[in-house]
């Protein structure tokens, strides 16, 4: 498999449980379309091996918590849940139909360390270690509805970690000049991975600072 090969750590239960994630989208999808219809065929690169990048770029401690805002179908939170058993993962959504299928699919894959929500960012309460997402939103406003939720770590190791695509420079300037008290770094995701989808995708990394 491709993953093992970009992700030699991983177990082979870890495997195992990716590629079982396939099979239950498959057949969610099916019922709900949880994920493009387009992209089912290139399942393991278009949203699994998409979501572990994120993996290449900071590696969860155990024991913290990560929050995925705008999860979706359990994207990134997911396939991170099964990479980082010792760490806990939020994931919200304010689709509920949506939510109810992470709920599922992480009980048939026996995450444990997965907990699905439906609400909006702004619900929520509290810090957390690390803030994930893909694709939900213009930075600056992205930002808006998490800011008070991201940990102030001026060693910058907590924070942000956005997946995203395209030209992103004037949307890092907007965000810059709203946020001052932030560093912003962008990972190109083609550094890690050789596949041709990957070409313009980014993972964007926003840490607080004050």
């Amino acid at each position: 498999m491709v993953i093992g090969s970009y992700f030699p750590e991983l177990s082979t239960q870890q495997l195992a449980s990716l590629a079982q994630s396939e099979a239950l989208y498959q057949e969610w999808n099916q019922r709900i379309n949880v994920i493009s219809r387009k992209d089912m065929d290139a399942f393991m690169t278009r949203h699994v091996l998409h979501s572990l990048a994120i993996a290449k770029v900071i590696q969860f401690r155990p024991g913290t918590r990560v929050l995925d805002v705008g999860t979706g179908g359990g994207f990134p939170g997911i396939p991170l849940a099964i990479m980082y058993p010792d760490v806990q993962f939020t994931l919200v959504d304010s689709i509920g139909k949506k939510i109810r299928v992470v709920e599922t699919i992480a009980r048939e894959l026996g995450l444990k360390n997965v907990d699905a929500r439906q609400l909006r960012a702004e619900q929520l309460k509290g810090r957390f270690d690390y803030v994930v997402s893909r694709a939900v939103a213009q930075l600056d406003l992205f930002c808006g509805w998490i800011w008070k939720l991201m940990p102030i770590d001026p060693a910058m190791n907590g924070g942000l970690y956005a997946l995203k695509g395209g030209d992103l420079s004037e949307e890092i300037q907007r965000f810059e000049e709203q946020f001052p008290e932030s560093s912003v770094k962008v990972h190109r995701i083609s550094n890690f991975f050789s596949d041709e989808f990957f070409e313009t995708k980014q993972v964007i990394q926003v840490n607080r600072m004050a």
